[in-house]
């Protein structure tokens, strides 16, 4: 059970990196954080600390 938090959390913050990146880059408008290029470099490190939270979610649920 413990390993659905990581799974959760790390699947969140891959979607929200994804927006943040795509929205840097423009593509999405209507946000403050339209074109402004500091969302491209935050967007892909939130995507990598999601991937590794969930790649250890999904080692925890093996262990089980």
């Amino acid at each position: 059970m413990k390993a659905w938090l990581p799974l959760t959390l790390g699947l969140l913050a891959m979607v929200l990196g994804a927006l943040w990146t795509v929205q840097g880059l423009g593509y999405v408008e209507g946000s403050l954080m339209t074109d402004q290029r500091i969302w491209v470099l935050i967007g892909p490190a939130l995507v990598l600390i999601g991937l590794g939270t969930l790649w250890l979610g999904l080692r925890s649920r093996r262990r089980i």
